[in-house]
């Protein structure tokens, strides 16, 4: 039987609509993952054929190990891919050294940690300022070096999904956000950037064969906050055509710099005073909704598309239709126990509405947001213009309500 091999998953997002739809286009679904709560609901994965848990999935001749074993059975196996950080660079090096396809493995291994893609980039207008802060620099040496170029992001070198991200403004709040970052993460170092003021923009990448394609410009809608937590999605971006001559000039110049000539990616650019700036990258496309929002906006599934590319087939990056749409992310602003959510269905029903989406349980613990990984539910709405599409997904909101008991 053909197969697909997946190093990790998360429950929800586009890494589990992969699996899905590895299973509808004929192929069984084997999933790698650490996640022992994944074994405990097994039932919940009915499109992955084979689940196998490892301790530790950086353990890479072991994977290769175990896919030599399921190859001996009754598994074909033509692909093996990732979509989860930190582990999309670890499956494009098995997938070339066992003889699947060959991506560009030493650029998404530069994108998976923010210090080595800055220092490849360090030359490029687009790469902001940068330095790096070692677990051993004493904080009076530190200090005098920033305080004139405040304000300042603050982030580990791994993180994603707005986690263990600050935005600092004074001089108190530099020496307390290393003081945090230090505690969060422990040994390494903390990397510094500069502050990009402006406007924020997704792009999702494919490139293919030495080609790149910019599947989809995405305008990002911020909360206020140092997290940087983003609430709103709207495809497409409202852009000149010189800013969009110029982001794709920039995101052609960045990935021809990494080396990245086969493989997925998503960067998020920042337009300001007249420049775009590189805010992030990841060797992957995004997560969440992301592929929903392309599939209705563009009618391509990425997800399909780049497991397509893994099993060294051509993808189809063609448009088949045009919708503005909208995604509306929602967190909350209190600490407590869920004790149910209302709204879902009278959401649903309103015109232009596409999906409703609630990521807990009853019985979870919500809080406040810290990263993206705190929003717990979204709407996703289509219209005939950017407004009419955002309006409807923000009066579909207006629907759900979470009851928390405090804790």
């Amino acid at each position: 039987m053909d197969t697909i091999v997946f190093i990790s998953s998360n429950k929800s997002g586009t890494s589990r609509e992969a699996l899905r739809a590895a299973k509808e286009l004929g192929y069984a679904v084997i999933l790698f993952t650490d996640r022992p709560k994944f074994k405990r609901q097994r039932e919940e994965f009915p499109e992955v054929d084979v689940m196998i848990y490892f301790e530790n999935l950086n353990n890479k001749e072991l994977i290769k190990v175990k896919i030599k074993e399921l190859a001996q059975k009754r598994y074909h196996i033509k692909a093996c891919l990732s979509l989860v950080d930190p582990f999309v660079s670890l499956a494009s090096s098995i997938s070339e050294e066992m003889g699947f396809a060959k991506l560009s493995t030493r650029a998404l291994y530069l994108m998976e940690d923010k210090t080595r893609f800055r220092e490849e980039l360090k030359e490029l207008s687009a790469n902001p300022f940068f330095s790096l802060v070692k677990p051993e620099d004493l904080m009076e040496e530190i200090i005098p070096q920033f305080e004139d170029r405040l304000p300042l992001i603050l982030k580990s070198p791994q993180s994603n999904g707005s986690k263990d991200v600050l935005l600092v403004k004074t001089k108190q709040e530099l020496i307390k956000g290393i003081e945090q970052l230090r505690y969060s993460v422990q040994s390494s170092p903390i990397l510094i950037e500069e502050y990009i003021e402006g406007a924020q923009y997704l792009v999702e990448v494919v490139a293919w064969k030495g080609k790149i394609h910019i599947v989809a410009i995405i305008e990002q809608d911020i909360c206020l906050n140092e997290r940087f937590i983003v609430t709103g999605y709207c495809y497409p971006a409202s852009l000149s055509e010189t800013q969009t001559n110029g982001l794709e000039e920039v995101v052609r110049e960045i990935l021809c710099k990494l080396g990245m000539a086969s493989g997925s990616c998503h960067l998020e650019l920042r337009y300001s005073k007249g420049e775009w700036k590189l805010i992030e990258i990841n060797p992957r496309m995004s997560g969440g909704a992301m592929n929903k929002i392309i599939s209705e906006g563009t009618g391509i599934s990425l997800v399909n598309e780049i497991i397509k590319m893994n099993l060294n087939q051509d993808p189809d990056l063609s448009h088949s239709t045009f919708k503005h749409v909208y995604a509306k992310f929602m967190t909350i602003s209190s600490y407590g126990k869920l004790l149910m959510v209302t709204g879902k269905k009278r959401a649903q029903s309103h015109d232009g509405v596409k999906d409703v989406y609630i990521k807990p349980r009853k019985g979870a613990i919500l809080n406040p947001p810290l990263s993206m990984g705190d929003r717990y539910a979204y709407i996703i709405a289509a219209g005939s213009t950017r407004d009419e599409a955002k309006q409807i997904a923000i009066n579909a909101a207006k629907e759900i309500r979470f009851y928390l008991e405090n804790l």
